[in-house]
């Protein structure tokens, strides 16, 4: 096999095979096959496309690059979750015991954040004593034991995606649907659940940007799951204004346990008690009906919160945080900022608030920096809902006034009032699968 007759093959449209593709997988990850051959073949992915069968076998070839996770010892049938980002996304904090609390099993490998759109990993170590780098062996236990762990990726799955991807930045051809799908199913693949829930996020606030794209990008993965043997769904999710009324570590977490004590309701709770069903009707518990009432029950009788709990403490985590927030990181300054005319809230850009909060230091802009996990900003009032002159618009956290004063600037500008009533859009948009 030669790389410049696959190069070539791949520019015509020819679809390549099984072993080819591997053969490029394995021979870039070895260094056989130079970067200047494997940019000229990202390059033609980037512009001729890949077959769903050429999708799947590139995915297949990099999850095969490093270790694959065996969950059969946890003895269920187990559901992963992936949510591609988005502003005050912290719907896996509310998953996980939701879903294990109506018998699930959710084994979860999470990622830290790197830029405005925040990290499952960083908000749960937020909460004190948590732990989220756990031996494979004890991952497993605690999933066993309580239906749900949730722990940071391991460096050592799907080495192919990293090398890959720092090339596929170095050469423009990040934006291809084949290659992002191949970059997030091998690492999903990698973790070896039974079944994934796919939610693709579009918006100001997303990495794809209109429901076209974003609904591409799912049937994508949806196929490459089915093809791999794996029961796939995606969902297609709005990102144009933040998810919640937090946006921040310990912040996004206070709220998640408000939602799980009862406290709060809105589209946030709405939005996990659909993907919560949907977890558990891919995973053998009924029909999505019951599933949604089920996880409504397991919410409202307090169950996911005591599994909340019981998940906090076998991972080093204090549980006494779901009763008292103040045991949770707090800013040393905060600034209220008030409307100044009566209308609708008519929009929220998400990128804007997130990259206030990146400003904060609720964020990282390299992955060695430190994150201020006290910092961020709490919306009082969400797209659709009336505001009169004088009330809080929202409130901003973070360790100096100077910084609480520019990122409230910033976060105002994004905001937008009308003095007609507008409706709230609906947070789920499409399913995609069976």
């Amino acid at each position: 096999m030669q790389m410049y007759d696959l190069i070539q093959k791949t520019r015509r449209q020819e679809p390549l095979t099984a072993d080819q593709i591997r053969f490029i997988t394995e021979g870039f990850c070895d260094g056989s096959i130079p970067d200047y051959m494997m940019s000229a073949w990202l390059m033609a992915v980037c512009c001729q496309g890949l077959t769903p069968e050429e999708t799947t076998a590139l995915t297949l070839a990099m999850r095969d690059s490093g270790p694959v996770l065996d969950l059969s010892p946890i003895g269920a049938v187990t559901v992963d979750k992936h949510s591609t980002g988005g502003i005050g996304d912290k719907t896996t904090l509310l998953l996980a015991p939701i879903v294990a609390a109506c018998g699930g099993c959710v084994p979860k490998m999470s990622g830290r954040g790197l830029g405005f759109t925040g990290g499952t990993i960083d908000k749960l170590e937020s909460i004190p004593g948590f732990c989220t780098a756990l031996s494979t062996e004890r991952f497993m236990e605690i999933t066993k034991e309580i239906g749900c762990c949730v722990i940071s990726q391991s460096g050592g799955l799907v080495p192919a995606d990293k090398k890959m991807y720092a090339l596929r930045n170095l050469t423009a051809t990040v934006d291809s649907i084949p290659l992002i799908c191949s970059s997030i199913m091998s690492k999903k693949l990698a973790l070896g659940a039974d079944c994934i829930l796919l939610d693709v996020k579009f918006g100001h606030g997303a990495f794809m940007k209109t429901p076209e794209d974003a609904a591409a990008l799912a049937t994508a993965m949806v196929e490459v799951g089915t093809l791999a043997g794996r029961r796939c769904r995606a969902v297609l999710t709005d990102m144009n204004a933040p998810l919640g009324c937090a946006v921040g570590n310990a912040l996004e977490v206070a709220e998640v346990i408000r939602i799980l004590r009862g406290e709060l309701t809105g589209g946030l709770r709405t939005l996990s008690l659909s993907l919560a069903a949907h977890m558990l009707e891919l995973s053998g518990h009924g029909s999505y009906d019951d599933c949604r009432k089920r996880a409504e029950e397991a919410l409202t009788s307090g169950q996911a919160l005591r599994k909340f709990a019981e998940m906090l403490a076998a991972q080093g985590g204090n549980p006494a945080v779901t009763e008292d927030l103040s045991l949770l990181p707090q800013a040393r300054e905060s600034l209220t900022v008030h409307a100044e005319t009566a209308g609708w809230l008519c929009g929220l850009q998400s990128e804007e608030v997130g990259l206030a909060c990146l400003a904060l230091g609720a964020g990282r802009t390299a992955s060695c920096a430190e994150i201020d996990y006290g910092a961020g900003v709490m919306l009082h009032a969400a797209v659709g809902d009336r505001i009169e002159a004088g009330a809080p618009l929202f409130t901003v956290y973070g360790d100096t006034v100077s910084r609480c004063e520019q990122a409230a600037a910033r976060i105002l500008a994004a905001a937008g009032l009308s003095d007609t009533p507008i409706e709230a859009p609906a947070l789920l948009h499409q399913v995609i699968g069976s």
